[in-house]
């Protein structure tokens, strides 16, 4: 508002001469121009100096219009000081370049900083400075070297700022040996590294990966409690918790106490990985060493909690950030949010929802997508779409996890042309769907026998650069050998290896379960050779789906055979083999021989379940009368007592 009333006010009160360009400074601290003021004509000669006032007067307007973000009004009023001889400030200056920086407008900045001496005023170490930021902001760091040089050909000397900046600029460039060696140049110029400088190059080794080479850069460096959390936090990440306690320990003797950023990385850590007990001790050590737990530290905790089933401590550690007067956040709701749906409470996810403005949080997109997705998976299909509708309501932009799960919701509700009709949505709100979401629809569509129009969808998935994956293909061929086209899946089969998709155990297992249900038991038992020979261990899905063909087909040899192979392959048997091949042993009226199959599996610590008995009792009754059942009931029996 501040530039848009200086602009105004300088349209008002500035002579309009031709071929001049508008000023947005205000006219109010702008000296009006005289006749005998015009600039002569010919050579361009240095600005002429103006009175202290009149160049404050502009540093003010400058600032301003600075500190609005009105950058062609900054542009506008130093090309007004240059016309009226008014010397630019380093203030002014400095100011313009920032505001350039903040814009994303870096270009800008560093012609600007080229036209100083036009403008009447001199490189100094500052303007160096902002620039350098400038650039390092829109992440020009190529063009930072070629700066740094032409001040050293002006004389300027760097100071700690500016050798920090260039530090940063080699460290974003993964230049940290030339990093480490600018801190040597820094010695021999007089210029001692601060903390800044120390703690950027910790952080960029950690992110590397080089965390020993950062433990001795710190270790040769002042104590700084930021560098000693990127440590940790690097150390957490590789959970090398006992190295963790280690660096803590070498903080205390350095005379550093540990942060509350220092305790919640390692509780997040530990909660991440299933610690429960170990992340509480961190808050125990916390509480005795006097450091107060904040809104992360809580959250993290809650989350863990969550996350491995323990919902009541989960509450508790909400209850008790409340009664420590600390304020949720968005994120901090988001993970109770997720939690209540979690446990199948939705009337508690809402009644969080709406509370969240009464701790001054709004919901964003994840609230809206966790609870879109918390009523779907409970079949609240109607409430799944209530939540979308007071997203959009609200104005908040859906991201594409929040598309794929109201795409998810359509499916289910057997909405396909809302479906396809969202996916258009999403490419005109430049919010192309990813592989999940067309594999979602996909997978819908064959499950409902549309496979036609399936094939429609990956054909438009990939006309908008969208990329199959195994899970794609293995949708498709599950939708063609559902309709017996087993032509086209092996064709499917020949488009996945042609494009780079290695066949996968499910792929290979959806072709072999589908030729398995088509009586195709041959060309299975060739895929599983072909898995075998590509290194792709057999499961026993894929060995239950053959002998089930071949007990459809009458073959219980063969099943048989199969049955003892899968111990040749690393594949322990299972109840349902055992149960499959019994089956038709009994459907074959060789009752004996099933019954020997009982006593393999007990032998071998497998236990009959209902299945398996029923299988046997039918088998009994249908074949040797009533007599001898009753004694099979009697052993089943006693198989029960003792398992």
């Amino acid at each position: 508002m501040c530039s848009i009333k200086c602009r105004r006010l300088l349209l008002l009160r500035r002579p309009c001469r031709r071929g001049r360009h508008l000023s947005t400074a205000p006219a109010s601290v702008l000296p009006r121009r005289h006749h005998g003021d015009a600039p002569r004509r010919g050579p361009r000669s240095p600005p002429a100096s103006d009175t202290g006032d009149a160049a404050g007067a502009h540093e003010a307007a400058v600032k301003r219009l600075a500190a609005a973000g009105d950058v062609d009004g900054v542009q506008l009023a130093l090309q007004e000081m240059r016309l009226r001889g008014v010397a630019c400030p380093e203030g002014a200056l400095a100011a313009a370049i920032g505001a350039f920086a903040r814009a994303g407008a870096a270009d800008r900045a560093l012609k600007t900083f080229y036209r100083a001496r036009d403008l009447g005023c001199a490189p100094t170490a500052r303007l160096y400075n902002h620039l350098i930021d400038a650039l390092l902001r829109e992440n020009m760091v190529g063009a930072v070297v070629p700066v740094y040089e032409n001040m050293r050909r002006d004389g300027v000397e760097p100071n700690v700022f500016t050798y920090n900046l260039l530090v940063k600029a080699l460290c974003q460039n993964d230049r940290v040996g030339a990093a480490r060696k600018m801190l040597d140049e820094m010695a021999r110029k007089g210029c001692p590294p601060d903390d800044v400088t120390h703690a950027t190059i910790v952080s960029s080794l950690c992110k590397l990966g080089r965390v020993d080479e950062a433990r001795e850069v710190l270790a040769a460096a002042p104590p700084v409690c930021a560098s000693y959390n990127a440590i940790i936090l690097a150390l957490c990440r590789e959970l090398r918790m006992r190295d963790v306690f280690l660096v803590l320990d070498e903080m205390v003797q350095r005379g550093l106490q540990p942060n509350v950023i220092t305790y919640t990385t390692i509780a997040d850590t530990f909660c991440k990985d299933g610690e429960l007990r170990m992340a509480c001790a961190i808050l125990a050590r916390m509480l005795i060493t006097g450091c107060t737990p904040n809104v992360q530290t809580f959250t993290a905790l809650m989350k863990g909690m969550f996350d491995h089933g323990r919902v009541h401590d989960a509450f508790g550690m909400w209850k008790w950030m409340l009664d420590e007067g600390l304020a949720p956040s968005t994120v901090s709701y988001n993970v109770l949010i997720d939690g209540l749906c979690s446990i199948g409470d939705l009337n508690g996810a809402l009644s969080a929802l709406n509370s969240m403005e009464q701790h001054g949080c709004f919901p964003n997109v994840r609230t809206y997508s966790t609870l879109i997705d918390g009523f779907s998976k409970a079949g609240d299909l109607d409430g799944a779409m209530s939540i979308w509708n007071d997203m959009t309501s609200a104005g908040c932009k859906p991201n594409v996890v929040v598309y794929t799960n109201i795409m998810d919701v359509f499916c289910k509700k057997l909405m396909f042309d809302r479906a396809e009709n969202l996916i258009d949505k999403m490419l005109l709100e430049n919010c192309p769907p990813n592989t999940v979401t067309f594999n979602m629809l996909i997978r819908s569509l064959c499950d409902c026998g549309k496979f036609g129009r399936a094939m429609g969808v990956f054909h438009e998935m990939r006309r908008h650069g969208c990329l199959p994956n195994d899970r794609t293909y293995n949708e498709l061929l599950h939708g063609l050998y559902r309709e017996g086209n087993h032509r086209g899946a092996l064709q499917m089969v020949t488009e996945m290896v042609n494009h780079g998709t290695e066949l996968s155990l499910v792929t290979y297992n959806t072709i072999v379960g589908g030729l398995c249900q088509m009586g195709i038991s041959r060309d299975a038992m060739l895929f599983l050779g072909r898995m075998l020979v590509q290194g792709v261990q057999p499961d026993a899905f894929t060995f239950n789906a053959i002998i089930h063909a071949y007990c459809k087909e009458g073959k219980v040899r063969m099943a048989a055979w199969m049955l003892g192979g899968m111990n040749t392959v690393n594949c322990p048997r299972n109840i349902v083999a055992y149960t499959i091949l019994m089956t038709e042993l009994c459907n074959q009226n060789r009752l004996e021989d099933a019954m020997v199959y009982l006593l393999k599996m007990l032998y071998e610590g497998i236990f009959p379940n209902t299945a398996t008995w029923n299988v046997l009792v039918r088998g009994a009754f249908r074949n040797i009368g009533c007599i001898e059942p009753i004694d099979l009931i009697q052993h089943m029996t006693d198989v029960s007592a003792g398992a």
